[in-house]
């Protein structure tokens, strides 16, 4: 108990004392020296109103103590609540992440915290007494500071960020909120300033900033910034009466290195095209990454066809020298688009657009190579548009036919069997050239389902020549990467068989070499499947895509057919004598038949029969026709 309580109890009994003693020596002068009777009751008047008016003051005087006691209990209870929360703001104040600096009302620091010491790298005694102008940058010029105050005593508040002066010398970015403190009186007492550091935001802006235009791994601008940056050229341009360039790039065949070295070897390839481009480039040239293994160059100065194609040259003569990339020595060609402005577009959109049609054309043009956009080059890419819509209908509407071509053994010149191809009867452009619709079908993902129609109908036809005493080996279909990805192709080809009745020793599937590289463990495993129920497997345009000796010696086919490509050069050209000899002879050694297309000249039939190749086909046996105007007949004599 503390000293005012126990005070203010003495006081209490003190009083009850008194009280209780007057009682008792009233009683007593009443009973001992009053015998009259008169004198009694005056004695009683008068001491009646003697103890009236001793208790009541004695009652004023209990009240007034105890208001007292119950008044400095009360502030005793305000005040320990006071020192608690006073406490509890220390702990807050000091504890808190954010610097706090307080000044007085003359603008001098009287207290800091300890974030503000971890934060600024001062230390308490040397920014007491000091004015916060210590901290100044030399960032904002006076007017930012003028604003401030004036906000301060309009609003006795500011927010906003400022940026200030470690004690290192460092300039960094603040968020600072200032409040203005008054007194009871209304007077200002004081400043409090609550900060934080948000260098870690403004970095994390900057990086955001920067990944949001820049490619990740080649840290070339993206398409977001190049578009950008083609717009502002293009405008440039545009007034100064000059002409530009865009060049789109796309790496030939790198999905074949992605996945026979894995995609860590291919980012690192990307990582040194994107390094031998920007060295091969100056002041004025723009080189970005759009995605994948496509890049994009913008020459602001480019007033010349001659100029584009020239730069289209230099970058496929610096892709020739090898690229080293973890031990593994590659080598890499690309194929480019190249769009002018202003003579074959406007906007950075359809410069992009138009290169894009450019790089079609190169690739379609053979690869390792650079091609310009025409007119002629929209028209086409407008007729892809038409004939994708058209050939949707097309499906649906039967207006696809089957033609076949007679596949000649070149020993006994019979036929041995036939190879079914698609062509389009259109009602209005008769007969379209698989060359225009292919592609597009390929592209747009059609050309599935025209292979799964082909594979129907070449079976019926197969059956239908049977019970004509027609005598074949087989029927070959066309398999395409898109069908032969599919995991349901091996149900598809066991329902047509069983709906159309043909053996399955008379159907030859034919899949593209680069069908089998997309992903050969799939592929290996999809013919297996296909082998055990008892198809032909072929291997179509050998020798163009990037296959090993090691998977060749595992897939389980009966055939390599021979691209045309290199059938076209015999038997003058040497390379391609010099392939077609070791493509028989690897052939030969792993049990395969050799099957040859585009045979169209005499001397080519008889060089490919002298080097011990089985089967052959090409307008010089015979062309495409449909089924009822193939003529089942020995071909001419070879040689």
């Amino acid at each position: 108990m503390s000293a005012t309580h126990r005070d203010a109890l003495r006081a209490g009994l003190f009083y009850f004392v008194l009280a209780a003693v007057w009682l008792r020596v009233s009683d007593h002068l009443l009973n001992n020296f009053f015998d009259d009777s008169s004198d009694l009751a005056r004695w009683q008047l008068i001491n009646g109103y003697l103890l009236a008016t001793v208790s009541a003051g004695l009652i004023f005087l209990a009240r007034v103590r105890l208001y007292r006691f119950l008044g400095m209990g009360a502030q005793l209870r305000e005040r320990r609540a006071d020192r608690e929360r006073l406490r509890q703001a220390a702990a807050v104040f000091d504890c808190t992440r954010e610097g706090v600096l307080v000044t007085n009302h003359q603008g001098l620091i009287v207290h800091v915290n300890r974030a503000f010491i971890e934060i600024t790298g001062y230390q308490r005694d040397e920014v007491i007494g000091q004015q916060p102008s210590l901290f100044k940058s030399g960032h904002h010029p006076p007017e930012f500071y003028q604003a401030m105050f004036a906000t301060l005593a309009a609003d006795r508040e500011w927010s906003g960020e400022i940026w200030n002066r470690r004690k290192t010398g460092e300039i960094y970015p603040q968020w600072q909120t200032i409040r203005v403190i008054h007194d009871d009186a209304g007077r200002l007492s004081h400043y409090v300033a609550v900060f934080s550091d948000i260098s870690a935001i403004k970095n994390s802006e900057t990086e955001l900033k920067h990944l949001a235009h820049h490619d990740p791994l080649t840290d070339l601008p993206n398409r977001l910034l190049f578009s950008d940056r083609a717009e502002q050229a293009l405008a440039s341009a545009q007034v100064h009466k000059r002409g530009c360039a865009l060049l789109m790039l796309d790496l030939d065949h790198f999905k074949m290195i992605n996945d026979s070295l894995g995609h860590s070897v291919g980012d690192r390839l990307l990582k040194a095209v994107a390094t031998r481009l920007q060295d091969l480039f100056g002041l004025g040239i723009t080189l970005a990454r759009l995605g994948g293994d496509e890049f994009a160059v913008l020459a602001e100065s480019c007033p010349q066809p001659a100029q584009a194609a020239a730069l289209a040259q230099r970058i496929l003569d610096a892709l020739k020298a090898q690229i080293l990339v973890d031990g593994h020595e590659l080598f890499i060609n690309a194929s480019i688009g190249i769009s002018l402005f202003p003579d074959d577009a406007l906007s950075a959109e359809q410069l992009l657009r138009n290169a894009d049609a450019a790089l079609f054309k190169a690739k379609t043009s053979g690869r390792n190579g650079y091609a310009l956009y025409t007119e002629e080059l929209t028209a086409h890419a407008r007729q892809r548009v038409e004939i994708a819509f058209e050939l949707r209908r097309a499906l649906e509407q039967q207006e696809l036919r089957v033609y076949y071509q007679p596949v000649h053994d070149l020993q006994t010149r019979r036929v041995t069997g036939v190879e079914a191809l698609v062509r389009w009867q259109h009602p209005q452009r008769g007969l379209v050239s698989p060359a225009q619709f292919i592609p597009v079908a390929e592209r747009t993902g059609l050309i599935a389902d025209i292979d799964a129609w082909m594979m129907q109908q070449a079976c019926r036809q197969m059956c239908q020549w049977q019970r004509d005493g027609v005598v074949l080996s087989f029927v070959a279909v066309n398999v395409s990467s898109r069908l032969f990805a599919r995991r349901e192709l091996y149900q598809h080809v066991a329902q047509v068989l069983n709906d159309t009745g043909l053996d399955p020793a008379y159907l030859e599937l034919e899949v593209t070499e680069s069908a089998v590289m997309d992903d050969p463990d799939v592929a290996l495993e999809q013919m297996h499947r296909l082998r055990e129920l008892g198809v032909r497997l072929a291997i179509d345009d050998f020798g163009t895509g990037y296959s090993s000796l090691l998977r060749l010696k595992r897939l389980p086919v009966q055939k390599l057919k021979i691209d045309q490509g290199f059938v076209a050069g015999l038997p003058g050209d040497e390379d391609d004598a010099a392939i077609i000899q070791v493509i028989i002879a690897l052939a030969r050694s792993m049990g395969m038949q050799v099957h040859a297309e585009g045979i169209e000249q005499v001397d080519q039939a008889a060089f490919l029969l002298e080097q011990g190749c089985d089967l052959g086909q090409g307008y010089w046996f015979g062309r495409p026709v449909p089924a009822q105007d193939i003529e089942w007949m020995r071909a001419p004599v070879i040689g």
